[in-house]
């Protein structure tokens, strides 16, 4: 037993030993060292940037949900002893919660006081709204990108390791043979003839190189991996967006009721905005049929698919295009790809 672990700790040192001197020979130029071949480098190459640009989106996001880099410190820890993160005011409650206060002392049946609580209120509802917009960010697209950084990415860094060693091996097993043929026909200083070194040393190569190739394969299915998780980080981006389209939309309609109720205090009409451009303001709103199905060009033109029907109305001065409506959506549609089915 005592035999066994001795001979083990010589082989591991002797083992470590040979690859810092394959290294430095590297380093120095006085060694060859074996390549990777160019689809492998590839892969990793690409799974080095990913990592990379993971890592900096990941921080990005992380600052833009929460600004404060005390508070993402204190979540951290938080998340590290697996215990609730506290349940902070953001900086709209703690504004919508001091103007509720200042009008209610103020008082409510004064026009500032009765607009100072509505607009509080407002702003403490735009605070739940990106409370939840914060949350759901959080759960659809930053623990996917850090559960790929801490689990598949530091596999993939761990066989990367493995395979160096491995590789290292290699490399001074291959010097090992070429000094024993070097010594073929000389007396060996040892004792033990060339030839018995020769094939010593060949027996040697044949494992590394065994063990090479098998951590090669692990590691080249590792990286080929990296493609789906992209696939799997495109699905969350996605999420991502609806949730921010969504908290925008929730946003301006809590304002457009704000609007209307500071007109119902001070008696006035109230007048939503208009964000429509203005050569298609004035003009009559049309239904259309589309023909065949057109891919926008850019932001500005809208995507149809043939026998929808949308909206239309006339763009002063462009005998080509019209301004198409789906919804929300807005764009420009060519005249030839639609015709209108009637006119209000």
């Amino acid at each position: 037993m005592d035999f066994n672990v001795k001979k083990l700790v010589k082989d591991g040192v002797r083992t470590a030993f040979n690859r810092v001197v394959q290294l430095t020979e590297e380093t120095l130029g006085t060694s060859e060292k074996t390549e990777l071949d160019a689809h492998f480098e590839h892969l990793a190459d690409r799974a080095n940037m990913t990592k990379s640009w993971t890592e900096k989106i990941l921080r990005n996001m992380e600052a833009m949900l929460t600004p404060n880099p005390g508070n993402r410190i204190e979540d951290f820890f938080y998340e590290k002893i697996d215990k609730k993160k506290p349940n902070r005011l953001s900086n709209l409650e703690y504004v919508g919660q001091d103007m509720i206060e200042a009008g209610s002392e103020f008082g409510p049946g004064i026009a500032y006081g009765a607009a100072l609580i509505k607009v509080g209120q407002c702003q403490q509802k735009l605070g739940q709204i990106e409370r939840d917009f914060i949350g759901t960010a959080a759960n659809c697209y930053i623990q996917p990108l850090r559960k790929f950084l801490d689990g598949e990415m530091k596999t993939i860094s761990k066989e990367m390791a493995i395979l160096e060693t491995k590789r290292l091996d290699l490399d001074a097993c291959k010097n090992r043979v070429r000094k024993a043929r070097s010594m073929l026909g000389q007396q060996s200083d040892s004792g033990v003839s060339p030839e018995v070194l020769l094939d010593q040393a060949e027996r040697e190569l044949r494992i590394a190189q065994s063990e090479f190739d098998r951590q090669s394969e692990i590691t080249k299915l590792l990286l080929e991996g990296v493609s789906s998780s992209q696939a799997g980080h495109l699905r969350c981006l996605h999420e991502f967006a609806e949730a921010q389209a969504r908290h925008y939309a929730q946003c301006h309609a809590t304002m457009q009721e704000l609007q209307r109720e500071l007109a119902g205090l001070t008696g006035s009409s109230y007048h939503p905005v208009d964000h429509q451009t203005p050569e298609t303001t004035e003009n009559e709103v049309d239904r259309a049929r589309v023909l065949c199905d057109y891919e926008a060009r850019d932001t500005s033109e809208l995507n149809l698919a043939r026998d929808e029907v949308i909206s239309v109305s006339e763009i002063s001065g462009d005998e080509d295009y019209l301004m198409g409506f789906r919804g929300i959506e807005k764009g420009k549609v060519p005249r030839a790809f639609i015709e209108r089915i009637s006119s209000n």
